[in-house]
C-alpha cells in the first residue's frame, strides 16, 4: 500500500465531517421551509386545486423545472454572482450554503408537490364538507395526510444535498468535498480519497434509517 497522510489528517477529518453536517443542517433547515412553501403553492394552485389558478401555478411550475435539472456543479457557479450580492462572497462556505438552499428549495418543491398530490380527494371533500378553510385544509389535512411521504421526500433530499455538499469543494465549499479534493485527489491519496467516501456513506445511511423509522411508525398509527 502507498504512504498514505491519513493519521495526521484525523483531526482534519473530523473537522470536515462536522462542516458537512452544519452546512448540510442550515441547508435542509432554511431550504427544506421555503421548498415546503413553495411545494404547498405547487399543489394549491394547480388544475383542481385549493386554490386553483393556471397562471399562478404555470409560472411556478416553470421556475422549478428551468432550475431543478442543472447539474449542482453548474448551479453552483451560475449563482455566483447572486451569492456575492446576497452574502457578500462567492467562493467558501457561506456561498456554498447558499447555491445548496436554493437548489435543495427547488428539489424539495417537487417533492413535496408529488407528495400532497396523492392525498385521497375524499379527505378534502370530508374537511371542506365540515367547514374548514381551505388554508386550514391544507395546513391541518392535506400535510399531515401526506406526513409519511414527505418524511421519505425529505430524506431523499437530505441525501442529495450530502452529496450536492462534497460538490461545493470546487468552491472551497468546505466539508468534506473540499477535504477529500485538497488532501485526497491532489496528493494522489486514495486511502484518504476513500476514508472520505466512507464517512459520507456512513452519514447517508444513518439518516436514511432515521427517515424510513420516522416513516414507518407514522404509516403504523
Amino acid at each position: 500500500m502507498s504512504d498514505t497522510r491519513l493519521p495526521e489528517l484525523w483531526p482534519l477529518l473530523w473537522q470536515a465531517t462536522a462542516e458537512t453536517l452544519i452546512m448540510v443542517a442550515i441547508t435542509m433547515l432554511i431550504g427544506g421551509a421555503l421548498g415546503l412553501l413553495l411545494g404547498v403553492a405547487l399543489y394549491a394552485t394547480r388544475a383542481g386545486g385549493l386554490y386553483a389558478n393556471r397562471w399562478v401555478y404555470g409560472i411556478l411550475n416553470v421556475l422549478v423545472n428551468f432550475f431543478r435539472p442543472i447539474p449542482f456543479v453548474i448551479f453552483i457557479a451560475a449563482v455566483q454572482p447572486l451569492a456575492r450580492l446576497v452574502v457578500g462572497i462567492g467562493i467558501g462556505q457561506r456561498a456554498a450554503i447558499f447555491a445548496l438552499t436554493l437548489a435543495a428549495m427547488f428539489g424539495i418543491s417537487r417533492i413535496v408537490e408529488q407528495n400532497l398530490v396523492t392525498v385521497q380527494p375524499g379527505v378534502i371533500e370530508a374537511a371542506r364538507a365540515m367547514g374548514a378553510s381551505r388554508l386550514r385544509i391544507a395546513t391541518t389535512v392535506v400535510i399531515p395526510e401526506a406526513l409519511a411521504p414527505l418524511i421519505l421526500g425529505y430524506t431523499f433530499a437530505f441525501v442529495a444535498v450530502v452529496d450536492m455538499s462534497a460538490v461545493a469543494g470546487v468552491i472551497a465549499g468546505g466539508g468534506l468535498g473540499t477535504f477529500a479534493q485538497q488532501y485526497g485527489y491532489r496528493q494522489f491519496d486514495t486511502v484518504v480519497t476513500w476514508t472520505t467516501v466512507l464517512f459520507l456513506v456512513v452519514i447517508v445511511q444513518v439518516v436514511q434509517l432515521i427517515g424510513n423509522t420516522l416513516a414507518n411508525r407514522i404509516l403504523r398509527r
